[in-house]
């Protein structure tokens, strides 16, 4: 009788490892592990996912009626349908390039530590670990703080869409409050217990949101009870009475759009999670802004079209532009609920699936000894496949900020800002090392690349880009400003790296030495 032998253990430089045969990766492809211990890590999560169910999740991140419909008043006070449209278009260029810019990375060194893995591969040996922490920082921080903005948009969003049959009703900041809790600590049961179901989640989100798209574009056309605008004025109509910027408004009505693809880069931290990511992860990010972009102009140009009064929708409760023109346009309460609700279920899988990649990204940095309780937040579940107490820290953290709206709405709302403020900061650092630095040698390597020329040019427009975003999502929506108008993103995100470097010097410096170094795939 002949004996089997022992199976192969791999590890990885941190000093863990696993046999293969206990890997939960429900495909077993040897390929996906090998790639992953390669750059230093054991695999820990199910490779569960596919190309599509990954590009379903990028676009349920992205939530096209209620990304753009959700902060939709921006680009009123910015101008109008001129803005909403063309804004749009502007925003679709330039966001692909960051997605394919982010893409090529991700298809380098596609790992769930996203960004600062990135960084610290590319800088150089002196500056690597430090810049590597700062990535990370910023990162974590845009994941926690564009998850909390979804959840209390949601929120916010169900105040609104009361107030479609209770027209003076008004959500005070403790019944906000508790709305917003009950968001987070669903989205937790969800994400903890169901990741399973969860890319079947993602599908049928992907279809619910094109039949929902159809159906706003059927009813808005067809009843149209405000009327029906002209070519010109649906796509053309620009107001710029109402933010005091003059010929600058245009730029604030670009916000919504901004904010729909800002979170693009957050799937990155689901490498893990797919097999070949090195193909499929940036093709995932690639294909979210043409596929989200293209049915996004099936959702925004019936609403140009039929739009009331723009002063009027200024004026929408809890400031909420979406419930307020559907209720008027259909002319009844209950029409204006029938299309909300449509927009309510996209929010909750937009919920779910930012969640799950703000605990990966979590997860990913404990994993390197980047926060306190490193070891704690880095565990995975093994009977549930999930890093549950990574997901508890995402949920109690968003719930934490939450109370801050009760003393300051203007400091609170700065929150939304910051997550695309933090996001686009830990985007851009990874692109400019690659390219001033490493002079892109590492990703004219990678598996999934956009050319030496093209790759450069995508890049250089990809920072100016970032860089005025930063800028745009920093500056009040109107003027004159006030005490409650005011944009305090800047003087909250500067709070925020101000803890990271106290943490970093009282005791993060002796312990983060930066992810496994590696070459890459």
């Amino acid at each position: 009788m002949s004996t089997s032998p022992s199976p192969p253990v791999l590890a990885d430089e941190k000093g863990l490892s696993t046999p293969p045969h206990q890997l939960p990766n429900a495909e077993g492809e040897i390929h996906d592990l090998d790639s992953l211990t390669a750059l230093g890590y054991t695999p820990e999560l199910r490779r569960n996912r596919s190309l599509f169910t990954l590009l379903f999740q990028t676009l349920a991140i992205a939530a096209i009626p209620y990304g753009e419909g959700g902060p939709l008043i921006s680009a009123i006070y910015g101008g109008g349908q001129l803005s909403i449209f063309v804004g749009w278009l502007v925003v679709l260029v330039l966001d692909e390039c960051v997605a394919v810019s982010l893409g090529e990375l991700a298809s380098r060194y596609p790992t769930s530590a996203g960004p600062y893995y990135w960084s610290f591969q590319l800088a150089g040996e002196r500056t690597r670990t430090v810049l590597s922490f700062i990535t990370g920082v910023v990162w974590l921080v845009g994941n926690w703080t564009i998850t909390l903005s979804v959840n209390f948009g949601f929120a916010s969003l169900i105040s609104a869409t009361v107030a479609i049959y209770h027209p003076d009703f008004a959500a005070n900041s403790w019944q906000l409050l508790l709305i917003f809790y009950a968001i987070c600590l669903l989205t937790f049961v969800i994400c903890a217990f169901g990741n399973r179901f969860l890319p079947m989640v993602d599908t049928i989100c992907a279809a619910w949101t094109s039949v929902s798209i159809l159906i706003i574009l059927i009813a808005l056309s067809v009843k149209a009870d405000v009327g029906r605008h002209s070519a010109a004025f649906t796509l053309g109509n620009y107001d710029t009475s109402f933010a005091g910027w003059g010929g600058f408004t245009f730029f604030i009505g670009l916000l919504p759009a901004a904010y729909t693809f800002s979170a693009i880069g957050m799937i990155s931290s689901m490498a893990e999670e797919v097999t070949d990511p090195a193909v499929k992860v940036p093709k995932a990010m690639s294909l979210c802004v043409p596929v989200g972009g293209i049915a996004g102009l099936f959702f925004i140009i019936p609403i140009c079209a039929t739009m009331p009064p723009l002063a009027d929708v200024l004026a929408a409760p809890s400031y909420q532009a979406i419930p307020y023109i559907f209720h008027v346009v259909m002319g009844t309460p209950g029409g204006g609920l029938g299309l909300t609700f449509l927009v309510l279920a996209i929010t909750m899988f937009c919920s779910i699936s930012i969640t799950v990649a703000a605990s990966r990204c979590t997860w990913a940095f404990a994993r390197d000894d980047a926060i306190p309780g490193a070891k704690f937040f880095s565990t995975v579940n093994k009977s549930l496949g999930v890093p549950v107490n990574a997901l508890v820290l995402v949920t109690i953290v968003q719930m934490l900020l939450g109370l801050i709206n009760l003393g300051s709405t203007s400091a609170f709302t700065a929150f939304v800002s910051v997550g695309v403020i933090a996001l686009a900061v830990s985007y851009a650092i990874p692109i400019a090392i690659s390219l001033l630095w490493n002079k892109r040698k590492e990703v004219n390597k990678a598996k999934w690349n956009a050319g030496g020329l093209v790759g450069t040019i995508l890049n250089v427009v990809s920072l100016s880009w970032i860089a005025f975003e930063v800028v745009l999502f920093s500056m009040p929506t109107a003027l004159p400003v006030t005490a409650i108008s005011m944009n305090y993103a800047s003087v909250v995100f500067t709070g925020f790296l101000a803890i990271a470097a106290v943490w970093y010097f009282v005791y993060a410096r002796s312990v983060y030495k930066g992810p496994p170094a590696s070459d890459g795939l």
